[in-house]
C-alpha cells in the first residue's frame, strides 16, 4: 500500500466488523432487551500497514519542517505573533481534517507541518542568540523529544496495552493547557507559563500512547490525521521541554 492508497472508515480498506451486545435495562422492567452497536476497526494487517504509512509521512512530515523551520532561520524572519500562528494552525488542521480521505489531504498534511516549522525557527534562533548554552539547550530538547517519542511510541507497539482509556483525560487536559497557555501570555504571568509547558510535556506523552494505541489496535483508521496528532505531539513537547530547559539551566 502507499502513501497515496488512503485508509479510511468509508471503504478504502475492508475492515473487520465487531458486534458488541449492550443490555438495555428498562426502568421498572425485570427483563432486558439487547441493543447492537456497531464498531469498525480495521484487521490486524491493515492496522500494521497503517502504522507503517503513518512512520512514513511522519518522518516526511518533519524533516519538511526542519527544512521551513532552517529556513526562517537563514531568513531571520521574526516571531510571529501568537494569535496569527493559532488562526495558521488551527485553519490548515481544519482544513486536513476536512481533506483526509483524499490526495488532497496528504499537500494539506504538508502545508500544516511546514507553517509549524515557520513558526519554529524564529523560536530557535531566539534561544540560540539569548542564551550562551543555547546550542546546548536546543540539542537537549530535541534529543529529549526524541528518546520520550521513540520510547513511548515503541512500548506501546510492542506492548500491543490498550491506552484508550488515556483519551479523555488527555483531550481535557490539552483544553485546560491551552487556555491556561493564552492567559499566561496575554497577562505575562512566567511562572504560570512555566507550568503550562510542564503540563503540556505530561499530556503530550500521554497522547503519544493514546494514539500509538489506537493505530495497534485498528481504531485508529486514517494514517493522515494520526500523522497529524503524532507530529503536533512531537511539536509541542520539543517546544515545551525547550522552555523548561531555558528557565531551567539557560545561561544568558
Amino acid at each position: 500500500m502507499s502513501l497515496f492508497d488512503n485508509v479510511n472508515k468509508n471503504g478504502a480498506v475492508n475492515a473487520n466488523k465487531s458486534y458488541e451486545k449492550v443490555q438495555n435495562m428498562p426502568f421498572g422492567s425485570g427483563s432486558a432487551t439487547d441493543e447492537e452497536v456497531f464498531q469498525e476497526t480495521l484487521s490486524a494487517t491493515e492496522a500494521n500497514k497503517l502504522i507503517r504509512n503513518t512512520y512514513i509521512l511522519l518522518s516526511m512530515t518533519l524533516m519538511f519542517s526542519a527544512i521551513t523551520a532552517g529556513i526562517a532561520m537563514v531568513l531571520n524572519m521574526p516571531p510571529l505573533h501568537w494569535a496569527i500562528t493559532l488562526v495558521g494552525y488551527f485553519g490548515l488542521l481544519f482544513l486536513t481534517s476536512f481533506l483526509q480521505n483524499s490526495v488532497w489531504g496528504l499537500a494539506s498534511v504538508f502545508a500544516l507541518t511546514g507553517f509549524m516549522g515557520l513558526t519554529l525557527g524564529p523560536i530557535i534562533s531566539m534561544y540560540l542568540t539569548m542564551f550562551s548554552n543555547g546550542s546546548e539547550l536546543v540539542m537537549m530538547a530535541f534529543g529529549s523529544t526524541a528518546v520520550i517519542f521513540l520510547g513511548l511510541s515503541g512500548y506501546a507497539l510492542t506492548s500491543r496495552k490498550d491506552f484508550s482509556f488515556l483519551g479523555g483525560f488527555v483531550f481535557a487536559g490539552i483544553l485546560i493547557a491551552f487556555l491556561a497557555g493564552i492567559g499566561a501570555i496575554v497577562f505575562n504571568l512566567p511562572g504560570l507559563h512555566l507550568a503550562v509547558s510542564a503540563m503540556f510535556v505530561l499530556l503530550m506523552a500521554g497522547l503519544i500512547l493514546y494514539q500509538t494505541s489506537e493505530m495497534v489496535h485498528g481504531r485508529e483508521t486514517n494514517y493522515i490525521m494520526a500523522t497529524v496528532t503524532l507530529y503536533v505531539s512531537i511539536y509541542n513537547l520539543f517546544l515545551s521541554l525547550l522552555q523548561l530547559f531555558g528557565a531551567l539551566g539557560g545561561e544568558q
